[in-house]
Protein backbone atom coordinates (compact mmCIF):
# COMPACT_ATOMS: atom_id res chain seq x y z
CA UNK A 1 0.00 0.00 0.00
CA UNK A 2 1.33 3.74 -0.71
CA UNK A 3 2.07 6.28 1.40
CA UNK A 4 0.53 8.91 -0.19
CA UNK A 5 -2.96 9.34 -2.74
CA UNK A 6 -2.50 11.72 -5.36
CA UNK A 7 -6.49 13.19 -5.85
CA UNK A 8 -7.80 15.00 -9.01
CA UNK A 9 -10.55 16.87 -9.38
CA UNK A 10 -12.71 15.66 -12.23
CA UNK A 11 -16.43 17.16 -11.88
CA UNK A 12 -17.66 20.23 -10.55
CA UNK A 13 -18.96 20.49 -7.23
CA UNK A 14 -21.06 23.65 -8.09
CA UNK A 15 -24.29 21.44 -8.54
CA UNK A 16 -22.89 19.25 -5.03
CA UNK A 17 -24.92 19.60 -1.80
CA UNK A 18 -22.98 22.07 0.37
CA UNK A 19 -21.63 19.30 2.68
CA UNK A 20 -19.65 17.62 -0.48
CA UNK A 21 -18.01 21.06 -1.78
CA UNK A 22 -16.53 21.62 2.12
CA UNK A 23 -15.15 18.29 1.62
CA UNK A 24 -13.47 18.98 -1.39
CA UNK A 25 -12.23 22.16 -0.65
CA UNK A 26 -10.65 20.41 2.91
CA UNK A 27 -9.03 18.27 0.30
CA UNK A 28 -6.96 21.14 -1.07
CA UNK A 29 -8.97 20.80 -4.56
CA UNK A 30 -9.65 24.03 -5.90
CA UNK A 31 -9.97 24.12 -9.82
CA UNK A 32 -10.89 21.59 -11.73
CA UNK A 33 -8.14 18.50 -12.62
CA UNK A 34 -5.76 19.70 -10.41
CA UNK A 35 -4.44 17.29 -8.23
CA UNK A 36 -2.94 16.96 -4.52
CA UNK A 37 -1.41 14.42 -2.53
CA UNK A 38 -2.49 13.36 0.22
CA UNK A 39 -1.74 10.94 2.74
CA UNK A 40 -2.82 7.21 2.54
CA UNK A 41 -4.83 7.31 5.96
CA UNK A 42 -8.37 6.29 7.15
CA UNK A 43 -9.41 10.28 7.22
CA UNK A 44 -8.31 10.95 3.87
CA UNK A 45 -9.71 7.71 2.55
CA UNK A 46 -13.01 9.08 4.31
CA UNK A 47 -13.58 12.44 2.71
CA UNK A 48 -12.47 10.87 -0.86
CA UNK A 49 -15.31 8.26 -0.45
CA UNK A 50 -17.64 10.72 0.04
CA UNK A 51 -16.87 12.87 -3.05
CA UNK A 52 -15.92 9.29 -4.81
CA UNK A 53 -18.18 10.92 -8.03
CA UNK A 54 -16.10 14.29 -8.20
CA UNK A 55 -12.73 12.92 -7.64
CA UNK A 56 -10.15 10.61 -9.28
CA UNK A 57 -7.95 8.48 -7.19
CA UNK A 58 -4.22 7.34 -7.63
CA UNK A 59 -1.70 5.35 -6.05
CA UNK A 60 2.08 7.38 -5.59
Amino acid sequence: MADKVKVTLVKSPIGAIPKHRATVAALGLKKLNKSVELPNNAATMGMVKQVQHLVKVEEV
